[in-house]
């Protein structure tokens, strides 16, 4: 999408659509002054009901001439002590989502009369557009609807740096949507290598590898073999290196995401019901994969290593079985109590892989538990961590990009309950209580010296129905790229 800021009046910027905003005490300034080219229309609008303030709400009027774009749209974002980011984001998605069917690009007026400032809400604008624009249906027949192409923002140019930047971090988070969106079929462990080889070539100073199955196996990695073993579609361990000139010698950012392209469960089966969103059980590896693309776009001072372990966990002849004893590459072993307790087992030896090869600080993004869920629902990660002080940047960082995480405990008595009689640990408890702190704390016995956080994502990363903010559409959100590139930010400052 081409987005632009441009010093122009909103009365004059030419536009299929203009965007104001509109909170519940009524028009601000830039309504206002559009108000008055049309002759008052939107107060009386108002006036009379046909107009909302209500968040997430967009009507629209055509402006008979009286301004250079073809309509106007009143944006709803309710109480104005209430507005944030994220309100604005939902305001800009309702309308790129309402034009969608006449609307090849929309302005949008930056306001100085709302409490927040221009450039938050100028990033807040391009997050809300693009990734409200963004269409999940790539497999269906052109319907002939309009594309959105244009964005542009009516104010301060002072904006323009954080407006481009904005724009890139959300084309990567679009990108990691495609990747989560495609169908088992086509998003195959094979696949995911392939993107991370074209982000390499995208990209400077990023090289890509992926083992296959023969040196998954020689790195020792039984507790990803195990679980990759059951399909005849082969693993791969993807790793992305980011190593730019003048990066911070002391530290390096370890980026591990759990990519199960298929999960039926193995043995331990899923019900069929809605197992057609295992497709999104990559989420995590599609988010390190595609942050660490936009890390390496934006040129930012820090190395980074990311490891992605990409495999389907199917039932067959030669899948692994609960009762089974797995050795991972760090040399514990594991009694498997339920393979579809899978996400841990494969990011159990993607995690010492990454601190082997040099990572310093390590997240761990993962689709790992149904709890986390319930617990958060769709809008909110669950972070865990060995470090009170790097849990807490992880978080931060999340809330700061709109990927909104909140802090949980990893007690050490946590641990008891992943012990096993016959091994080192088993790799699921069958207490009904506390399952994603049980995981984490089996995740931790393979994290190595150092900080480390696990991002529970089950909730936010793939939405089973809209959920009426600026991440409507049912799929892959991409959550994670923004949080990830945010934390990259920080520590690289």
């Amino acid at each position: 999408m081409n987005v632009k800021v441009q010093a122009v009046a909103p009365t004059e910027v030419e536009a299929d659509t203009l965007a104001v905003p509109l909170t519940e005490e009524g028009l601000t300034e830039s309504g206002q002054a559009v108000d008055a080219a049309l002759d008052g229309l939107l107060q009386q609008l108002l006036q009379e009901g046909e107009l909302r303030s209500d968040l997430g709400y967009a009507r629209f009027t055509h402006a008979g001439g009286k301004l250079s774009a073809k309509r106007v749209a009143a944006a709803g974002l309710g109480k104005s002590d209430a507005i944030d980011a994220d309100a604005v984001r939902t305001a800009a998605a309702a309308v790129a989502q309402e034009t969608g069917e006449f609307s090849s690009s929309i302005a949008w007026a930056l306001d100085s009369s709302l409490p927040l400032p221009v450039d938050e809400q100028a990033r807040a604008l391009v997050e809300g557009t693009l990734l409200g624009a963004y269409d999940p249906a790539r497999w269906k027949h052109d319907d002939h609807k309009p594309r959105l192409e244009t964005l542009v923002l009516c104010g301060d140019t002072s904006v323009t740096e954080g407006v481009e930047r904005a724009t890139r971090i959300s084309e990567w988070v679009n990108r990691a949507r495609d990747l989560i969106n495609s169908p088992p079929n086509e998003a195959t462990p094979e696949r995911l290598a392939e993107r991370a080889a074209e982000i390499a070539s995208q990209v400077e100073h990023v090289e890509a590898d992926a083992l296959g199955p023969d040196r998954i196996k020689e790195q020792g990695m039984g507790a990803f073999a195990a679980v990759a073993q059951g399909s005849h579609v082969e693993p791969r361990l993807v790793v992305l290196r980011y190593e730019p000139p003048q990066a911070k010698a002391d530290l390096v950012l370890g980026l591990v995401g759990k990519a199960i392209t298929f999960d039926t469960g193995g043995i331990s089966l899923k019900p069929s019901l809605h197992m057609q969103d295992m497709k999104g059980d990559m989420a995590g590896g599609a988010a390190v994969i595609e942050a660490t693309g936009a890390i390496a776009d934006l040129g930012l001072p820090i190395r980074v290593i990311s490891v992605v372990a990409a495999c389907e966990n199917m039932p067959g002849g030669h899948a692994y079985r609960p009762g089974d004893i797995l050795t991972a590459a760090n040399g514990k072993t594991i009694e498997v109590t339920n393979t579809d307790a899978e996400g841990r087992l494969v990011l159990a030896d993607a995690l010492w892989y990454a601190r082997e090869n040099g990572a310093t600080h390590i997240l761990d993004l993962a689709t790992l538990t149904g709890a986390m869920e319930l617990a958060l629902g769709d809008l909110y990660a669950g972070v865990f961590s060995n470090d009170d002080d790097w849990r807490a940047q992880v978080v931060e960082a999340g809330e700061a990009s709109g990927d909104h995480a909140w802090e949980f405990p990893l007690h050490p008595r946590y641990r008891r309950y992943v012990d096993s009689a016959f091994a080192d640990l088993k790799n699921s408890s069958d207490l009904r209580q506390a399952s994603p702190a049980l995981a984490a704390a089996f995740l931790q016995e393979f994290a190595g010296e150092g900080p480390w956080a696990h991002a529970d994502i089950a909730g936010p990363a793939f939405l089973e129905r809209p959920r009426g903010d600026y991440l409507s559409q049912r799929g892959g959100t991409g959550y994670g790229v923004r949080l990830i590139v945010e934390l990259a930010s920080r520590l690289s400052a």
